[in-house]
């Protein structure tokens, strides 16, 4: 007998349709149908329907990968195995959505200025899912997840500029949209950058312009300017300047230039429409001197172009005290300095050496008294490559301006170049140029250019107004009248004089203290020259009486008046003609013309008793213009 095999028959097995990852998914995703309740070793086949059409034979699993709308049905699933078959499974719907793509929106707008709030959206229009959570990409790299549509910066930076992206998840699922187009986010921090026209050193009188601009495609621009101040534990306070609104437009003109004006200046833009504000700009230093300056500052090489790793030498030249001026200097990195705290420099008296000159060097130098007094600034710029050679000084009308253009080798060579006056091109091809005789007409910012070596920085050219035209400019009937009338005045005041010595020498009462404490005689009045014969004709030297102060003290009654000159200051500013005439007569009056006469008294008189009771009168001479 043989072993027992047990037979068990049973009804037919019941099929069931699983779906994953679930049953609606979006276009272009991968969905997996599987029919599961029976085992396809023993034989069984499975048989696919979809919305009752007709059936296909295939494997127990049925994956559809890069599923479109078309996808999307009722799905069922039955097997046979020879012959006899089971029964459908209960149908799955399939819903096939089209995959959303998000959208990135950002407010205020894409273009913001630093400091502002920035808010950026990612919005998912589509079908089949109510929840989302977002991931937030920059420059196309995963930057930050959240699930809030929305991602604020409270105060963006420069750093936070970029392209930035969205993508969304299901909250309860697998499902994801497509990934946003990029938007790119601009976050602007424009500079205000200030200039002064025409120069940074200027003699009192010149007009000047402080113009503050900012380089962006913004408009509706304010501005306001300061004045820069260093405490002496380094740290800057700003001056909002008093009359700061009247530079609105971006120009703070000055019609004309004071000793006053002399300072450290800034300034900063705002917009109407926003809080922003920039940073303060760079600053300008700005150097008015006197009319005639005490002190000339001598470069050596004597240029205002440098070349760098190069020696340069500074030197305060004063005939009648050179040891009482230093050299200082102000630049954008180091701000205002002395010569011998600089590194790699020198300062001995009133000499100060750069031994290897670098591109901060750059600044504005002068020459400082010990008294605080500054005079004769010159800029000094310090750069590699190609510079220009021009005048460290301002030049006079008439005089001769030779431009050159070197370029910085061992040792530096003339190039052939194209000369610019104020971005317009004046000569080109040439090793130099030359003016003749320049007129004012000729100032300006020049510059040189080679096609291959590049371009030098620009250098303003001064040209001041020479004496003899500003003299023979005067009306002859305004000099004339101003003539009689300073010699009149003259004559007054010498006849007042006379009648004050004589007064108080023949007073009775003694003689009476006089003390005289300034008298100022000032000519600026230049004389035309006038055309004599050969024989006959001799010019004095000019004559300018700056100050002359008298003092007087008595001490004795009957004695003689004692004079003290404390100060006689001559200057010469007016041009006098000598006339010869025969052999025995003298030389003709000189003619001068005293432009102010100032009488200053301070005395106090002493009154003393005579015989008959009388006393001295009290006399007081204050001034006399």
């Amino acid at each position: 007998m043989s072993d027992k095999v047990t037979l068990t028959v049973s009804g037919f097995p019941k099929l069931t349709l699983i779906v994953k990852p679930e049953s609606s998914v979006f276009t272009g995703d991968s969905v997996t149908l599987r029919c599961e309740g029976i085992q396809s070793q023993y034989g069984w086949e499975f048989l696919w329907r979809k919305d009752s059409n007709h059936e296909s034979t295939e494997a127990a699993t049925k994956v559809i990968n890069h599923v479109r709308i078309s996808d999307g049905g009722e799905y069922s699933c039955r097997a046979r195995r020879k012959g006899y078959y089971t029964d459908y499974s209960a149908p799955v719907i399939v819903t096939i959505y089209e995959k959303p793509k998000p959208t990135v929106t950002i407010k205020p707008a894409q273009h913001v200025f630093r400091g502002e709030t920035v808010t950026l959206r990612c919005d998912i229009y589509g079908e089949g899912v109510t929840s989302w959570q977002y991931y937030w990409y920059k420059e196309g790299s995963f930057r930050f997840v959240t699930k809030l549509q929305e991602h604020t910066f409270s105060s963006v930076t420069e750093s936070d500029a970029g392209k930035y992206s969205c993508q969304g998840s299901e909250t309860e699922g697998s499902r994801w949209s497509h990934v946003s187009d990029e938007v790119t986010l601009t976050v602007s921090d424009p500079r205000a950058v200030l200039s002064v026209s025409p120069q940074t050193w200027l003699t009192e009188g010149d007009p000047l312009t402080l113009i503050c601009q900012v380089h962006s495609f913004f408009t509706g621009w304010t501005f306001s300017w300061f004045t820069l101040t260093v405490s002496a534990e380094n740290s800057r306070h700003y001056n909002l300047l008093s009359d700061s609104s009247r530079g609105a437009g971006g120009n703070y003109t000055v019609i004309s230039a004071a000793l006053n004006h002399t300072g450290a200046y800034v300034c900063r833009a705002e917009r109407w429409k926003s809080v922003y504000k920039t940073q303060f700009s760079n600053t300008q230093l700005l150097c008015i001197t006197g009319v005639s300056p005490p002190v000339t500052l001598i470069v050596s090489p004597s240029r205002t172009q440098h070349f760098t790793y190069a020696s340069l030498s500074l030197n305060c030249e004063d005939q009648s005290n050179s040891n009482g001026w230093r050299v200082r200097r102000y630049t954008d990195d180091g701000g205002l300095e002395d010569c011998s705290s600089l590194r790699q420099e020198s300062q001995t008296g009133s000499t100060c050496t750069i031994s290897s000159t670098v591109t901060s060097d750059t600044g504005v130098y002068w020459c400082e008294s010990e008294s605080g007094a500054n005079h004769h600034p010159v800029n000094i710029t310090v750069h590699s490559g190609v510079i220009l050679e021009s005048p460290v000084h301002p030049l006079t009308e008439g005089d001769n301006l030779i431009l050159r253009c070197l370029y910085q080798h061992n040792p530096p060579s003339n190039l052939r170049v194209d000369f610019y006056k104020d971005g317009s091109l004046i000569q080109n091809q040439t090793t130099e140029m030359s003016i003749a005789t320049v007129s004012k007409s000729h100032e300006g910012f020049y510059y040189c250019k080679h096609p291959t070596r590049g371009e030098s920085p620009k250098s303003w050219i001064s040209v001041r107004a020479s004496t003899d035209s500003r003299s023979d400019g005067l009306n002859p009937m305004i000099t004339g009248v101003t003539a009689g009338l300073t010699v009149a005045v003259l004559i007054i005041v010498f006849l007042v004089l006379l009648w004050c010595y004589r007064n108080v020498k023949d007073s009775v009462s003694g003689p009476t203290e006089h003390i005289y404490d300034e008298i100022e005689l000032k000519s600026a009045t230049k004389q035309k020259k006038k055309k004599e014969k050969k024989e006959n004709e001799t010019e004095s030297s000019d004559c300018f009486y700056s100050k002359v102060t008298l003092q007087t003290d008595h001490d004795s009654k009957s004695g003689p008046t004692e004079h003290i000159y404390d100060e006689i200051e001559l200057k010469s500013a007016t041009k006098q003609k000598k006339k010869k005439g025969n052999k025995d007569s003298e030389s003709g009056p000189t003619e001068h013309i005293y432009d102010e006469i100032e009488l200053k008294s301070a005395t106090k008189q002493k009154k003393k008793k005579e015989k008959k009771g009388a006393a001295s009168s009290h006399v007081t001479y204050a001034q006399v213009t």
